[in-house]
């Protein structure tokens, strides 16, 4: 006759996803000590997610910044540099945050574009939480057909 086996339900989830937070913090940490203002240009600021793609004509840059008001965005193109820095503020709260995965903050993301832009027609647009940076390049700088002559 085969007893029932008794399991234990009350036992904490395993969350693998935390045991990467911790490293990611804890990594972090160790940058901050061994390295002077942690060898950003922001001290304490995070870099957010982004994609740099090239086409024919321009360089796109995406930033997602999801919740973040325009104002507090400031993009600038400087020697070839693209950089978008702000902050995602605090949101005032009247009860007490159990638990938090969002970012808030100042955030820093730059990005060292080739020099074949076209510096004085970039745009910015802020669209869903998604900052797209348009980057033309240089008309100089666009491939054109050659054509043999015999």
């Amino acid at each position: 006759m085969a007893l029932p086996v008794r399991r234990e339900h009350n036992r904490p989830v395993w969350d693998p996803f935390k045991e990467f937070q911790d490293l990611y913090d804890r990594m972090g940490q160790l940058w901050q000590s061994a390295v002077p203002g942690g060898g950003g240009l922001i001290p304490d600021a995070w870099t957010p997610l982004a994609d740099l793609e090239e086409t024919d004509d321009a360089y796109l840059v995406e930033v997602d910044l999801p919740g973040v008001k325009k104002d507090d965005i400031t993009v600038e193109l400087n020697a070839g540099e693209l950089s978008v820095h702000g902050e995602i503020k605090e949101k005032e709260r009247t009860g007490v945050l159990r638990h938090r995965t969002r970012r808030t903050g100042q955030f820093d993301y730059r990005v060292t574009l080739p020099q074949d832009t076209d510096e004085e027609q970039v745009s910015a647009e802020l669209v869903d939480g998604v900052l797209t940076v348009k980057v033309p390049k240089a008309q100089k700088a666009k491939p054109r057909r050659i054509e043999i002559t015999s």
